[in-house]
């Protein structure tokens, strides 16, 4: 973490703007508050992820709870390549001020340059990869693959720098962290995956009960009553994650709830919304 707070430092003087990378799936809790200390004044454009995998409606209320914040917003998809084209004009539009000062120095159509940051896994390497004119980043489905600094040409005409990812070592909230783990921003190996799995359940029966009953076709009230442990087994169950002796394999059931979870099969989910 200090390495990468000391590449986003030593580096803000070479790009323009910031492009900072949220999970729509949970803005707040990938919102890491030592990003915003580190920017400073410089220009920021909040990004949220993946947002096919999240609930259209829970993702317009957190783009309007950043503009009213003053803070330019717009939501984008790599899969479907839903608000990529937006990009640009936002860009123009948050560095209006630096692009006419370009033209006023003779600069005109000079590329604008953006820092890219985010927490890890967020899709930093995957929005490189559909824009990028040339050369890739490398990209898989955990965090931390991204190590050093990169620069990036784009098809948008902006020239993109990449961060590794960056973490804080303290979650001030317990639900930030189990919300980052949840959806794999930290890493399987260090976590408790069936504590996970209970999180999951939990959030999902608070918040999208009926994606819960029709994924994992479970019957009317039959939830009632149970602990979220409980519930993973009556889904392990229903799955048929049997062992010997009939025992539901509830190591088996919480990666798969995870996976599904992770992969948008159980439904669009956001796991929290904007307080009021």
């Amino acid at each position: 973490m200090a390495k990468t707070r000391r590449l986003i430092t030593e580096n803000l003087k070479e790009v323009d703007f910031v492009m900072e990378l949220l999970d729509a799936r949970i803005p707040h809790s990938s919102e890491n508050p030592e990003i915003a200390r580190l920017l400073g004044s410089k220009p920021r454009l909040t990004l949220l992820s993946k947002s096919s995998l999240a609930d259209p409606e829970a993702t317009k209320l957190w783009q309007e709870h950043f503009r009213e914040r003053g803070r330019e917003c717009i939501f984008y998809d790599c899969r479907t390549g839903e608000g990529l084209s937006r990009i640009t004009e936002a860009a123009r539009r948050l560095c209006a001020e630096r692009i006419e000062r370009y033209k006023e120095k003779g600069m005109e159509g000079r590329k604008l340059r953006a820092m890219i940051v985010g927490i890890p896994n967020v899709g930093k390497s995957s929005l490189i990869n559909r824009l990028a004119a040339n050369n890739k980043a490398k990209v898989e489905n955990r965090p931390g693959v991204t190590l050093t600094k990169q620069w990036i040409s784009t098809s948008l005409g902006i020239d993109l720098l990449d961060m590794p990812g960056i973490l804080w070592p303290k979650f001030e909230e317990k639900e930030v962290g189990e919300n980052l783990a949840v959806t794999g921003a930290i890493r399987d190996e260090v976590m408790d995956i069936e504590l996970l799995a209970c999180v999951l359940c939990s959030r999902l029966r608070e918040r999208y009960p009926a994606l819960l009953t029709t994924r994992y076709k479970l019957k009317e009230g039959e939830m009632e009553g149970l602990d979220d442990y409980e519930l993973g087994l009556l889904i392990g169950r229903r799955r048929g994650f049997l062992v010997s002796g009939g025992e539901v394999d509830f190591l088996r059931t919480s990666n798969m709830l995870l996976d599904e979870f992770r992969g948008g099969k159980i439904g669009r989910i956001t796991l929290e919304v904007p307080e009021k």
